[in-house]
């Protein structure tokens, strides 16, 4: 279906968004290519000015938000021009990436022009930025690094930091990017939680969502659920209708309360089998039953966007609002006939890195970036199912192996606790790729840890992995190549390991054999979206292109 006055619509939403205070004032030379851009934005990451400014700033968050209008105003923006970007703002601790990717495949499916904000990246950083789905290309992201970072610089003073960090700087490109090329609309995925997250500067969102709770990022958001779902609620407006999932009692009341405090109408998405009739089940890109609530909330941020921006053909709805029920603490949202255009969106939905599968022959690799407690509980029901669907080889010689990285302050102990009934065969630690191997590039490069800093905790995973099995042989094994050890030539993309005597440990060789002759070899990277990304520049060439 279509929108009532589709064309006028979007000639004023694309006439809005162009009328930004822009000068005229070219960017830096064309000399200064896409990897310049690149090198130049790595730099951001340990800059001097802004790490004192962390200092200061630490005691009161809500400094951070100030900094970052700052930011945003020496940019050539300010708040107010954000409001023209018709934005979907989402937050959560596990989904919120897979909640925006279904909610952008959705809007796309109505012919509108989508932005997409996202974090972190896999290969290469302009898939932060995409438009209709896609990465913004080289030369699009080369003409808005440069045009953003020489307006920063020209205005920096003794007074003001010189540049914001690396994030902070993304976040303000993308809002020049979708400005300027005239998107419709743009998803907003929240970086850390969210009431003092760099992207809370938006204003007047059209709508928001909060995907699954979790214990992730203690050091910032805090220690409990309902700390974090004080922090997600941060990003209520008054008036702006928002959605979440089914969430734990305690945490869901300080969401309620959140949006009690804001003015913020908050409902729950019934679960996806509300949407669903006569048995049939919606098809999902995404694969994993944890995807349907992230489906389920696509579906309510994307019909009431399209609600709240006039169109028509946004699904049958039988009431608008179910009734509070008693003792629930936010009411429910009614589930709607979901149109042609939502059915395929969630059909379609791609999200590189999250319960993805890659057969190479006789290696399939089974990747998700699962870093949470929660996460990787789904991770592993996802893996465990997937390989019970799978062709068994006639002779039984089925080999599993885990590949695993973890970072920040997660407690690696419990996580891979969680992974024990995949019954791996062999369990590989290692650093993410960029920061050790020849196969990264400036896009990964991550000078916030050092080698030694990485390879002390992938020995610490695992000393860990072999308490866990009870210091069976076999069982653990930590090698600084790990693709090529895995793949042992098999793989077409992976190349074959060192020549004999590289890997001189009992465990190493025999493994190698094992992995030689077996008919089927299944392989989990889990762990840290970081790693997620160093796999699949090897593995998914087309990604680096």
């Amino acid at each position: 279906m279509v929108a009532r006055g589709l064309g006028a619509l979007r000639w004023a939403l694309r006439a809005a968004a162009g009328a930004s205070r822009y000068s005229t004032r070219p960017a830096r030379a064309p000399a200064m290519d896409y990897e310049d851009a690149i090198r130049t934005l790595n730099t951001l990451q340990t800059n001097a000015s802004y790490l004192e400014q962390v200092k200061r700033e630490r005691g009161d968050p809500r400094a951070q938000l100030e900094a970052m209008k700052g930011f945003l105003e020496r940019s050539g923006l300010t708040v107010e021009d954000l409001d023209r970007l018709n934005i979907i703002h989402v937050t959560g601790t596990k989904g919120k990436g897979s909640a925006c990717a279904f909610t952008e495949r959705i809007l796309r499916g109505y012919g509108l022009k989508t932005g997409f904000y996202s974090s972190p990246h896999l290969v290469q950083v302009r898939e932060r930025i995409r438009i209709n789905g896609q990465p913004i290309s080289k030369e699009l992201f080369s003409k808005y690094f440069w045009l953003v970072y020489n307006r920063l610089e020209e205005t920096k003073d003794p007074a003001r930091a010189s540049m914001p960090a690396y994030f902070r700087f993304l976040t303000i490109m993308a809002f020049h990017v979708f400005l300027q090329e005239q998107v419709d609309l743009a998803v907003v995925e929240v970086g850390i939680g969210g009431a003092y997250d760099c992207t809370n500067i938006i204003r007047k969102p059209v709508v928001c969502g909060v995907s699954s709770l979790g214990i992730d990022h203690t050091s910032i958001l805090g220690d409990t659920l309902e700390k974090i779902a004080w922090q997600k609620g941060g990003i209520f407006k008054p008036g702006v209708p928002a959605f979440t999932v089914a969430q734990p009692e305690r945490p869901l009341e300080v969401l309620r309360d959140r949006a009690r405090e804001r003015a913020c109408p908050l409902y729950l998405c019934p679960e996806l089998d509300a949407f669903e009739e006569g048995g049939r089940a919606l098809a999902l890109g995404l694969a994993g039953d944890h995807q349907r609530s992230n489906a389920a909330l696509a579906l309510q941020l994307a019909r009431a966007w399209l609600q709240r921006r006039g169109y028509e053909g946004i699904g049958e709805l039988k009431d608008l609002l179910l009734s509070a029920e008693a003792g629930r603490p936010v009411p429910l949202a009614s589930a709607f006939r979901p149109s042609v255009a939502m059915v395929q969106g969630l059909r379609e939905a791609e999200w590189p890195g999250r319960t993805q599968v890659l057969p190479h022959g006789p290696v399939t690799w089974y990747i998700d970036g699962a870093h949470t407690t929660s996460s990787v509980q789904a991770c592993v029901r996802w893996f465990r199912q997937a390989a019970l669907n799978e062709n068994k080889p006639q002779d039984g010689s089925e080999v599993r192996v885990l590949l695993f990285n973890a970072t920040g302050d997660r407690d690696t102990a419990a996580l891979l606790k969680l992974l024990l009934p995949c019954q791996f065969d062999y369990a590989v630690f290692c650093p993410n790729f960029a920061e050790v191997s020849v196969v990264g590039n400036a896009d990964q490069q991550n000078f916030n840890v050092t080698l030694e800093n990485a390879l002390t905790r992938c020995l610490e995973n695992q000393k860990t992995w072999t308490q866990l099995m009870e210091e069976k042989v076999g069982q653990d094994l930590w090698l600084p190549a790990p693709l090529e050890w895995i793949a042992q030539g098999r793989d077409p993309l992976v190349p074959a390991p060192a020549a004999k005597g590289a890997h001189p440990h009992p465990v190493a060789s025999s493994g190698a054999v094992l992995l030689q002759e077996a008919a089927v070899i299944r392989v989990l990277v889990t762990g840290s979206l970081h790693l997620v990304g160093g796999v699949l520049k090897l593995l998914d060439p087309a990604l680096s292109q």
